[in-house]
């Protein structure tokens, strides 16, 4: 399996490079901490845990609020850290495909004003 996951990655064509699953195991980690973190401080059952860490892993604002103390200093640590993870890993799985269609647009504008400069040059 480990070939595989190695080939892939590898692949000229792949979309995913290293950085990108260790930014998503990062990611996976955090809301994991997050979520057992908040079911032993709080008492919450699982479910609602990770439904709490990833409203604010994604900024969304969580819909409860701990109770106490030691729980609230715990969700504020969790949310500059949980934040970072999920920006980047949207950064590296969606950065490369932004890029494309950038470069793509950029090469279309290009291409574009070529026409009206062939055009405009003819015409005078």
């Amino acid at each position: 399996m480990s070939r595989k996951i190695d080939r892939a990655i590898k692949h000229p064509l792949s979309p995913f490079k290293r950085k990108t699953l260790y930014s998503i195991a990062i990611l996976a980690l955090v809301l994991a901490v997050g979520t057992e973190g908040m079911h032993i401080l709080e008492g919450w059952t699982y479910i609602d845990s990770f439904y709490f860490m990833s409203l604010l892993a994604t900024t969304q604002g969580p819909s409860a609020s701990p109770k106490t103390d030691t729980g609230k200093i715990f969700a504020s640590v969790m949310a500059f850290v949980s934040v970072g993870a999920a920006l980047s890993a949207v950064a590296f799985v969606f950065g490369p495909l932004f890029g494309t269609f950038l470069k793509e647009g950029i090469d279309y504008v290009e291409k574009e004003a070529e026409k009206i400069r062939a055009k405009v040059e003819h015409k005078g």
